[in-house]
C-alpha cells in the first residue's frame, strides 16, 4: 500500500467539492490518514531490515509483522526521544495521535467532523511521512527495529 497514495486518498475524501463531504467522508478521511502512517513504517521496516525493496517473502513477512497496539506503544516509549532524532520522534507522536483519532473516527458516533480539522490531520500524517523519510538510514531502522521488537537486555550484561 503506498502511502502516499493514501494521503491523497485521504484528502480527496476530505475536500468539498460542489458538495460539503459527508461526516462518512471526513471520518473515512481521518482513518486513512492514520494508515498512510502505518504502511509508511511497516513499509521503512520491510526494506531496511530486508535490505531491499523487493516484495520477498521475506519483505512481506516483516512488513506484515507490524502491529497496530505494539507500534503505538512502542511510539509513546520515553526512549524514543531519548534515542532517535526528532523527526522520528515527530513521527512517532504523529502515529499515536493519528491512531486514537483513527478510533475515535472509526468508533465513536458522537460529534462532528469538520473539514478544515481534518485537512489538518491529513497534513500532520503527510509532514510526518516527510520528515522521516529525510532520516538517516541508520536512525530509521534503528526505529524499524524499536517498533517490531521487545527490548531485551543485551547478553552478559544491562544496558
Amino acid at each position: 500500500m503506498n502511502p502516499r497514495d493514501l494521503i491523497e486518498t485521504a484528502r480527496r475524501l476530505a475536500q468539498s467539492g460542489a458538495a460539503l463531504p459527508t461526516q462518512a467522508d471526513l471520518r473515512r478521511a481521518v482513518s486513512t490518514a492514520y494508515y498512510a502512517l502505518f504502511h509508511c513504517l511497516a513499509a521503512a521496516a520491510a526494506d531496511l531490515l530486508t535490505g531491499s525493496s523487493e516484495r520477498s517473502p521475506e519483505w512481506h513477512q516483516v512488513y506484515r509483522a507490524l502491529e497496530h497496539g505494539k507500534a503505538k506503544r512502542a511510539c509513546r516509549q520515553r526512549e524514543v526521544l531519548r534515542t532517535f532524532p526528532l523527526a522520528i520522534h515527530s513521527f512517532a507522536k504523529a502515529f499515536v495521535e493519528l491512531q486514537d483519532a483513527r478510533h475515535e473516527a472509526d468508533y465513536a458516533l458522537e460529534g462532528q467532523y469538520i473539514e478544515a480539522d481534518v485537512l489538518a490531520i491529513i497534513n500532520r500524517a503527510e509532514g510526518a511521512i516527510d520528515r522521516l523519510e529525510q532520516v538517516d538510514v541508520r536512525h530509521r531502522r534503528g526505529f524499524a527495529v524499536h517498533v517490531l521488537f521487545k527490548r531485551r537486555p543485551p547478553i552478559g550484561g544491562s544496558r
